[in-house]
């Protein structure tokens, strides 16, 4: 976060650490000919780097003219009074939509498809604020005058309507928290991007369920002298990731 009473740093600075994030979250990324030149989510933020200080300064028409042509160039819709801290990446970043209202912190890392939305129709505070290195994945939705806490990873296509504590994982419809991580897993940037492995809460509902019925199976058998039934070996009883799934891979 941007340290208390600090000068604010100049829209050059921040446009540079802006295109500087990107060879830090992005493999793809070659040289700042091409980032500059291909990336929509690079042209969005600056679009609305410029746009936010044209409605701040009272220039509201323009701020939204300038907002409607970024729009049209990169398939990104910021509203121009959305705040949006430093280092924010946007990858991909078709069909990203931030609300007027929406706070972002630093380091925060959007894909496509997100949106940070409101429910109210009232004025006011109506979309959601997010704290710094909170990871989005692809089609998440935060909706309402929420808070998502520092560091946490939101799965994709999930849909978040309340609060996140810091250092969690939340998935599902409606979303849910599944994991909180200590600060051990913190990678040394501080942004961790491994969001491929999510934990899938139903799985594990159901894993329980088919563990609770193997061990009824087998005190059946008991009862009635006949052999156990074959268990679930080489699966995971957690999750429905299969081969892929970390326990899974740990136990060989």
């Amino acid at each position: 976060m941007t340290v208390a009473g600090a000068p604010a740093p100049g829209l050059w600075t921040i446009l540079r650490e802006d295109l500087a994030c990107v060879f830090q979250r992005d493999p793809a990324a070659r040289s700042k000919l091409e980032v500059l030149a291909t990336y929509p989510g690079v042209h969005a933020l600056l679009a609305h780097r410029m746009s936010h200080r044209l409605w701040r300064s009272g220039w509201r028409f323009t701020a939204r003219v300038l907002s409607f042509a970024g729009r049209t160039l990169t398939n990104i819709d910021i509203h121009p009074g959305a705040s949006i801290g430093r280092r924010m990446f946007i990858d991909h970043g078709a069909g990203v939509v931030i609300g007027e209202t929406a706070r972002v912190g630093d380091d925060v890392t959007l894909y496509h498809g997100v949106t940070l939305g409101g429910t109210s129709w009232n004025k006011g505070r109506r979309h959601p604020r997010l704290a710094s290195g909170i990871v989005v994945g692809a089609g998440a939705k935060i909706l309402g005058p929420i808070v998502i806490g520092e560091r946490v990873r939101v799965g994709a296509n999930s849909v978040v309507v309340k609060d996140v504590p810091a250092d969690c994982t939340v998935v599902g419809v409606p979303g849910r928290v599944v994991a909180a991580r200590g600060s051990e897993r913190r990678p040394a940037n501080g942004i961790d991007l491994d969001h491929s492995l999510l934990p899938d809460p139903v799985a594990r509902s159901i894993a329980c369920l088919v563990e609770r019925i193997e061990s009824l199976e087998r005190e059946l058998a008991e009862l009635r002298h006949e052999p156990p039934p074959a268990g679930r070996s080489g699966q995971c009883g957690s999750c429905s990731a299969g081969d892929l799934c970390c326990e899974h891979q740990s136990r060989r």
